[in-house]
């Protein structure tokens, strides 16, 4: 079958092709990349939560460095991609960036700029939120658990949701959010997670009913770490086709900004968002040959990147015909 050029036509996007070149730069020769997927959501009046995706990087990263603008605010250990940021002031904007450094002290190239804006503080309010109620857990594969739970009140609002593993806090949510999917776990493991609420005034909420979970064993990533409802088809536009894809993203602790394209049961590119990813629907194009080249059939199918810097599961696979016979 013959081999099938790539070319990105879709704006916003970053494509990096599979010839294993490092997607951005960085300050100094082999220095990690900048990291990807950065968030940043007020937990209360006085606290911001950072996140971001892991960075794969030879030597390994061996810690992140979150800036607030240009003051460092904290080291995050290289196994971590979370921060939480506190003793800010109410009712006031800030701007994150986050830098790798690698185990030779190399630092990389900051990410893009996140804005947060913590909400004002209430008078004397000393009034925690009730506990989240009706707490359940499943296996997503072998490394995933999807939780959810229902919702807090509080006499003012919920500002943000704590995620705990074993008593400690992994990850926060905003007060809106019910549900996540927490990667980056062991095959065949068991694990017991517990939510708390949070209010602006930073009150915190008894814990929720602990549940306990058991990852799958083996190397199944499971089908919630897939990118769900993925269609393929193609066009022609002057005089040549071109394979079209879309997709929802998969629900997981963070953000997912880079996609791995599989073509014919090869890697072909990989896409990597440079601002800030679609939350719905994403579609993507790229050229597959001229009009008067012969009829081709295709697979296509495609994953992602999760948050931790490990892949997802492949999506279902999708085949697609181009050529002069279509």
């Amino acid at each position: 079958m013959r081999r099938v050029a790539l070319w990105v036509v879709v704006w916003g996007l970053v494509t990096a092709l599979s010839c294993g070149c490092a997607a951005g730069g960085a300050d100094d020769a082999g220095a990690p990349g900048a990291p990807t997927g950065v968030t940043a959501e007020a937990g209360s009046a006085t606290s911001v939560h950072v996140m971001w995706n892991a960075v794969t990087a030879n030597p390994a990263v061996d810690a992140y460095e979150v800036y607030r603008g240009r003051t460092k605010v904290g080291d995050v250990p290289g196994a971590a991609h979370m921060l939480d940021v506190v003793r800010l002031s109410p009712a006031t904007s800030y701007v994150f960036t986050v830098r790798a450094r690698d185990a030779e002290g190399r630092l990389g190239p900051r990410s893009r700029e996140v804005r947060a804006t913590t909400p004002a503080a209430g008078a004397a309010d000393r009034s925690a939120p009730t506990a989240p109620g009706g707490v359940t857990g499943r296996a997503a594969g072998s490394r995933a658990v999807q939780l959810s739970w229902s919702a807090s009140t509080d006499d003012r609002k919920v500002v943000s949701y704590d995620v705990q593993q074993g008593g400690v806090k992994i990850h926060s949510v905003g007060g809106g959010q019910t549900a996540t999917v927490v990667t980056g776990l062991r095959p065949g493991t068991r694990y017991s997670f517990t939510v708390r609420a949070r209010d602006a005034a930073d009150n915190v909420s008894p814990a929720g009913p602990p549940v306990r979970v058991t990852t799958e064993p083996g190397a199944d990533e499971g089908a919630d770490t897939a990118p769900a409802d993925f269609r393929a088809g193609a066009h022609l536009a002057d005089g040549a086709y071109y394979i079209d894809l879309s997709w929802v993203p998969p629900r997981v602790d963070g953000v997912v900004a880079e996609y791995q394209i599989q073509l014919d049961g090869q890697p072909a590119t990989s896409l990597v968002w440079g601002g800030n990813p679609p939350e719905g629907r994403a579609t993507y194009s790229f050229y597959a040959g001229r009009q008067d080249e012969e009829e081709t059939r295709h697979r296509v199918r495609l994953r992602a990147r999760l948050p931790d810097g490990t892949w997802g599961a492949f999506s279902a696979e999708r085949t697609v015909t181009t050529g002069a016979g279509r």
